[in-house]
């Protein structure tokens, strides 16, 4: 699982160097494809299938603006001046799965844009601080949902983290709201992403006929960042930090 988080990162931090306008989000597609294959591992999302959708054809999610999630990587979507991507990639590597996703700043990008985007981040980090062993899910949604709401956001309740392993998807369902002390234990041992997605408008999303990109109802922005964390004994430890990522104060 840390090989695989690390790749994770990597795939990510190459994304971070590419990102300019004028790019197209399918070339941010061959580009994680190309790190990915290079470490000897494979694209978890590519022709991922859930719940009848169709295959989902990239090897990244390029979600752009009031996409919420699970865009797909296209020749005809270029990135223009102002625009916020978030890009989530999941290698598989040797039979395990590493998680994880940004959202990256597209050239001059409006205050109120630039703002979500660190709030959310912001955000992520308050749900990782909230897993301990012994506690419980809910404490993870508690401190997104308490903060992001209190900064006048709102808090995409659709999707989840999830646990993640050999199994892409899998339990715990990881709820970005919620009340603390509820839902299942936290245990040495677990391995699980959190991945919230704030909206600067309401929280509710539609998916488009593609079967796969979500957007936001009002056509609001939408940011997310997600990391996969392991749970050991006496703490947590993030699995797909970036090379020069450090926790916001």
């Amino acid at each position: 699982m840390r090989e695989a988080g690390r790749l994770a990162a990597e795939c990510l931090d190459v994304v971070a160097e590419l990102i300019r306008p004028g790019l197209t989000t399918a070339e941010i597609d061959r580009a994680v494809d190309e790190v990915t294959r290079a470490a000897g591992a494979e694209s978890a999302p590519y022709l991922y299938v859930n719940h009848g959708t169709p295959p989902f054809p990239g090897h990244c999610c390029t979600s752009v603006n009031d996409v919420v999630c699970h865009g797909i990587p296209d020749d005809q979507r270029v990135l223009r001046d102002g625009d916020i991507v978030n890009v989530d990639v999941t290698p598989r590597l040797n039979g395990w799965h590493g998680d994880s996703s940004r959202t990256f700043l597209v050239g001059d990008v409006a205050p109120k844009a630039r703002q979500l985007v660190r709030d959310t981040r912001h955000a992520l980090w308050l749900g990782i601080r909230a897993v301990r062993p012994g506690g419980h899910i809910g404490d993870i949604g508690h401190a997104i949902q308490g903060f992001a709401e209190a900064q006048g956001y709102a808090v995409v309740r659709e999707f989840t983290g999830h646990g993640v392993g050999r199994e892409f998807h899998t339990s715990p369902s990881v709820l970005h709201y919620g009340v603390p002390g509820t839902g299942l234990p936290i245990r040495p041992g677990m391995t699980f992403t959190i991945e919230p997605m704030i909206n600067l408008g309401h929280w509710k999303t539609d998916v488009l006929d593609d079967g796969w990109t979500a957007v936001t109802v009002d056509g609001s922005l939408s940011a997310q960042f997600e990391h996969t964390l392991y749970v050991g004994e006496t703490g947590v430890e993030v699995l797909t930090l970036g090379k020069d990522e450090t926790p916001p104060v």
